[in-house]
């Protein structure tokens, strides 16, 4: 092997021991295997990962697993950074080490201990969290060792008066994970858990109240049972503190994230989304709209075109005077996706009300419909486009139905 490898762009060349054998990359977390080779970790990793049981340059059996972390070669790269920071090199963080499953599963018995005093329990559940957002891994560890199951037994527990903390603590570590479907259904199946989360959906707290939406919304995410679904949905205090959430000051933007994957997890169940629209979620939804992220925006359309659905969430947006405008200059605007439920949600108005029919075409609908239809975008939005135009072609000004026919379709309307 030379002694060191093609110069890079920087301007300056990286000694080859301080590459990974494996990615030629710069090592960040350099770390020796039981032949004494030394890898970059996330590389030796996936090269176990994948089913190699062989050390990658000497093609030894690996008769241990473990990585050592070089400490002095880490080192070495960081010094090698400092002093070539000049050309651009960054020097890199210090890694955190994985978690050590004995450790993991020494602070889950901490946590779950009865006779264990509050404080050691509540460092137990933290250091479990720091943990926990360290990296995938850890909480793949933390996972593995049935964390699940303890953490929700903590956060619906209430045999002391000093739980409270405990709950909060378990749940903030609990959102971290996905649930299983059966975890998922014995949440939904207990009237007593889900009144539980409905109460800590009220809670002072703005982290309580966050992470109790985001359990929410992977419990009814999490339940196949339509039947299980609607008993979480069915409860009027979910829908109006999921609702409360999204309401929140932009400085907390986590509760718009949280609360919308929860309230379109729930307007998913069909039988409740009545409950939606009577605790406020049509002009909360308006209201927040211009403060969505690209994905959150995808979802906040979605919920909307659901809601748009039944006869009382039609009339709820149509009362609010910049749904339909806002509809209207969201196409084409920020996605594929959105395109189309903002497509769907305005069919579902303009065929309901005539008074929804005018407001998109003062919004300049005609336009955005045009440009639709000759676009890359799906064909459901196409279609969608199309059936408006159909329907609001009396509506046109004189001079700009000339070519409307060429866009009539009959076509029912693709189910989200």
């Amino acid at each position: 092997m030379p002694g060191s490898l093609e110069p890079l762009d920087l301007g300056v060349q990286i000694p080859y021991h301080f590459r990974c054998p494996i990615s030629l990359e710069l090592m960040r977390d350099p770390v020796t295997v039981s032949t004494g080779q030394t890898y970059d970790r996330p590389s030796i990793e996936s090269w176990v990962a994948t089913g190699n049981t062989t050390c990658p340059v000497t093609r030894a059996p690996l008769t241990d697993f473990t990585l050592i972390p070089n400490h002095t070669l880490r080192r070495l790269i960081q010094e090698w950074c400092v002093a070539n920071r000049s050309f651009g090199v960054e020097r890199i963080p210090t890694p955190k080490q994985p978690a050590d499953p004995a450790v993991v599963r020494s602070l889950l018995t901490q946590a779950s201990s009865g006779t264990t005093p509050t404080p050691s329990r509540l460092s137990a559940l933290r250091r479990l969290r720091g943990l926990a957002r360290d990296s995938d891994k850890n909480r793949s560890v933390i996972s593995a060792l049935d964390a699940r199951g303890v953490l929700l037994d903590i956060v619906f527990s209430a045999n002391a008066p000093d739980s409270d903390d405990l709950s909060h603590e378990a749940l903030a570590l609990l959102v971290m994970f996905p649930l299983a479907e059966p975890e998922c259904a014995a949440v939904a199946s207990d009237p007593v858990r889900v009144g539980c989360i409905a109460r800590m959906l009220f809670h002072p707290s703005i982290e309580v109240r966050i992470n109790s939406a985001a359990l929410v919304e992977i419990v009814v995410a999490g339940t196949r049972t339509p039947e299980l679904r609607s008993q979480v949905t069915n409860v009027d205090e979910i829908f109006e503190g999921v609702i409360e959430i999204l309401r929140s000051p932009i400085a907390y933007p986590r509760a718009l994230k949280v609360g919308i994957k929860a309230l379109f997890a729930m307007c998913l169940v069909k039988q409740t989304r009545h409950k939606a629209v009577a605790a406020g979620a049509a002009g909360t939804l308006v209201d927040r709209l211009a403060d969505f992220e690209k994905c959150d925006a995808e979802r906040a359309l979605a919920t909307v075109e659901l809601l748009c659905r039944i006869p009382a969430g039609c009339s709820a947006f149509a009362e609010h005077a910049l749904t339909v405008p806002l509809l209207v200059k969201v196409i084409l605007k920020v996605s594929d996706r959105a395109t189309e439920y903002a497509a769907g949600a305005l069919l579902s108005l303009c065929s309901a009300e005539e008074r929804s029919q005018r407001e998109a075409v003062a919004a300049g609908i005609l336009t955005q419909l045009l440009l639709l239809v000759q676009s890359d975008c799906t064909d459901r939005a196409k279609r969608k486009a199309q059936l408006l135009l159909k329907l609001l072609r009396d509506s046109w000004p004189e001079d700009s139905i000339r070519n409307s026919d060429d866009f009539a379709c009959s076509e029912v309307v693709v189910p989200f």
